[in-house]
């Protein structure tokens, strides 16, 4: 089958996304948790640091274990557009947070949950499309004609 390599690799590649976003999600999930019920600090200002926090994380496990280096982008150009893009998720993050606790009701930890979903989304769509040097849709679809 022609397709069916470059899709195991884009299976292999979201497996690996998963892995990484899971324990992503433990530190920032954990140490939102931490700050807000143990120290006090205000939900957002918790969600804002154990999400930066789990941001390092993943862009050094992302850009090691996930995606493929581009060829000609540096490392700092590299850098800057990942974090460009997870202030974007941040802002996602935050806006899902605050409409979910202040507008609907819900309570701060269960709507971490769907704001992380989310953000996942996004991470996955912009980093493939803009930081990964692999194509693995690249004949995994039928051309159109």
């Amino acid at each position: 089958m022609k397709g069916s390599a470059p899709v195991k690799r884009l299976v292999a590649q979201i497996m690996k996304f998963g892995v990484v976003g899971v324990v992503a999600f433990a530190i920032d999930y954990g140490l939102l948790a931490l700050l807000t019920e143990v120290f006090g600090v205000n939900y957002l200002a918790s969600a804002t640091v154990s999400f930066t926090v789990s941001v390092a994380f993943n862009y050094a496990a992302s850009m090691r274990y996930v995606f493929t280096h581009k060829e000609g982008m540096s490392r700092r150009r590299e850098f800057a557009i990942f974090v460009a893009l997870s202030v974007i998720g941040l802002a996602i993050n935050n806006l899902c947070m605050w409409a979910g606790v202040e507008l609907v009701g819900i309570h701060y930890l269960v709507v971490k949950i769907g704001a992380t979903f989310l953000v996942m989304v996004w991470n996955f769509v912009t980093r493939k499309k803009l930081l990964d040097a692999g194509d693995e849709l690249e004949g995994a679809l039928p051309e159109a004609e």
